[in-house]
């Protein structure tokens, strides 16, 4: 695109700069009066453009990796200027990015025993395809890191390398637990008796970690992201994964990810969870593909995104996956001699176990004593849960469940609502199972733990590369572009026949992949 092609749209873009610049994190705010923006040139002009930069009483913020341009901070009354320059080919603004936040034991086959299988490894088959070959393939993560220290994703050793970040850090460690959970439902060890597994669980996978979320923030900006995303192509990778997005295109970005397309790199991204028809970036590229989130019972999930970008379906409603060791939060629910397996810890519940004969609170929604020195048996609906849980505690209740008033499991919030009692959820089966157990003795527990249950079309996203990968590895002479299209073929169809702006083409499916190119070649 020529910079004449630009202009139009440039002023716009410099317009939401001013917007994108007050806002506060790691990534470094542009100061008032000035704006940062994305500046292409010509090659072999990045000196001139420099000195341009520093004639403008502006500083340059990011040499963008694998490409003629930079992201540079100057006084919003340079801009013309500056676009003036005949070194400069385009200017855009740098557009903001952010990253987008259910079991059963393994009873050994084909896992270790001794822990949990997270249910989106069963429900994209990944269960049904071994990771024999996975060693042929490498994913790259652009997220915020990876607590390599994690009990259950160390074993991979060697596979896994990264990158120094100034901004960011060690790509080894995770300050946000985001790029960590994301890790875990890529590659989390099987191992007996620890933890979870991931799509690729057997050590054989390699991963490249670029760092763009760091301690002190939740967004970067769209120079950060090309340039990672360059970095990834530069260490080989055949996959990239990005839990991440922003609601405006950027061409700098979009450049990035057309050229490693070409280059044989499929890149993959979440749809958002804004739970409305907008189109988030990089997702809604060409060059990308987009990751919608459904439930464990193949729902779409209400955040998830909806539009014509959408491609294909991931697992992204309560996740359980890795987080940075002892950050995370399990809970543990029993009334007589049953155990409930569906329970979750209500957001914000103190870590805490209370034992107690169990009562009926009704929906929870007044005050009353004869729940004193018990534990709580709620209904969901009507009033929010933190009303419950502290109508509970006011009552004298020394422990909280909450049980859903519709099919399934789910997990709630407290929202910021301070309490002193453990809160828990619970299947609507459980809840009608305990009701029948009114008078004996329940335990609710929350602890610390090194897994936590996420949200979001983050949590679709690497369920959705992890199995292209996976299915890749058996294939390697395929293209990028030919696994995206065997996986879209292949995808378990879902709602409206055909691709539809909730699930696209379906849920990712590994073994009718693999069983598709056998039978049918590369990209059909």
């Amino acid at each position: 695109m020529t910079k004449h092609d630009t202009r139009a749209s440039k002023t716009l873009g410099l317009c939401l700069a001013a917007l994108a610049a007050g806002v506060i994190g790691n990534a470094s705010a542009a100061a008032p009066d000035t704006t940062r923006v994305i500046v292409a040139f010509k090659p072999g002009a990045a000196a001139s453009i420099r000195s341009a930069v520093a004639a403008a009483h502006g500083n340059v913020k990011l040499e963008i990796f694998g490409m003629n341009a930079m992201a540079v901070e100057v006084p919003t009354t340079a801009l013309k200027g500056l676009d003036n320059n005949p070194n400069v080919e385009y200017i855009e603004e740098d557009v903001v990015r952010k990253p987008f936040a259910l079991t059963t034991p393994s009873t050994g086959t084909p896992y270790a025993s001794g822990q949990l299988v997270p249910y989106g490894i069963k429900l994209v088959q990944a269960d049904q395809l071994p990771d024999t070959n996975a060693g042929n393939r490498k994913i790259c993560i652009i997220d915020s890191g990876v607590d390599f220290s994690h009990e259950d994703l160390k074993d991979n050793g060697s596979n896994v390398t990264g990158e120094y970040d100034s901004g960011t850090g060690w790509w080894y460690t995770d300050e946000t637990h985001h790029g960590t959970h994301v890790f875990g439902t890529i590659a989390a060890v099987n191992q007996s008796g620890v933890g979870v597994v991931g799509v690729n669980p057997n050590k054989a996978l390699k991963l490249h970690i670029v760092k763009v979320f760091g301690a002190n923030g939740a967004w970067t900006y769209s120079s950060t992201l090309a340039s990672a995303a360059n970095k990834c192509g530069s260490a080989g990778a055949n996959v990239i994964t990005m839990s991440l997005g922003g609601g405006s295109k950027s061409i700098t970005e979009q450049r990035a990810f057309d050229s490693l397309q070409t280059k044989g790199v499929l890149s993959i991204a979440a749809a958002g969870n804004s739970g409305n028809a907008t189109t988030s970036y990089p997702a809604g590229y060409g060059s990308v593909m987009s990751v919608a989130a459904v439930d464990e019972n193949k729902a779409y999930a209400s955040f998830s995104q909806y539009n014509n970008d959408v491609e294909i379906s991931g697992p992204g409603v309560s996740v359980l996956s890795t987080v940075p060791m002892g950050t995370g939060e399990d809970s543990s629910l029993s009334v007589g001699t049953t155990s409930y397996g569906s329970s979750f810890p209500m957001d914000g519940s103190p870590q805490q176990t209370a034992t107690a004969p169990l009562a009926d609170f009704g929906i929870g929604d007044t005050v009353n004593t004869a729940v004193s020195g018990k534990v709580c048996l709620i209904q969901r609906g009507t009033v929010d849960f933190a009303t419950k849980v502290t109508n509970c505690q006011n009552s004298g209740g020394v422990g909280a469940i909450i049980y859903n008033n519709a099919a399934g499991s789910f997990s709630g919030t407290l929202n910021g609502t301070v309490t002193s009692i453990p809160s828990v959820s619970a299947s609507d089966t459980d809840g009608a199972a305990m009701k029948a157990q009114l008078g004996q003795s329940a335990t609710v527990a929350v602890k610390a733990s090194n897994y936590a249950y996420f949200d979001g079309t983050s949590m679709a996203t690497p369920h959705v590369s992890a199995v292209a990968a996976l299915v890749w590895s058996y294939f390697p002479t395929c293209t990028g572009s030919q696994i995206r299209t065997s996986l879209n073929n292949s995808a378990l169809d879902l709602g409206a026949a055909g691709r539809d702006v909730h699930y696209g083409y379906g849920l990712v499916q590994a073994k009718a992949a693999y069983d598709r190119i056998k039978s049918l070649g590369c990209g059909k």
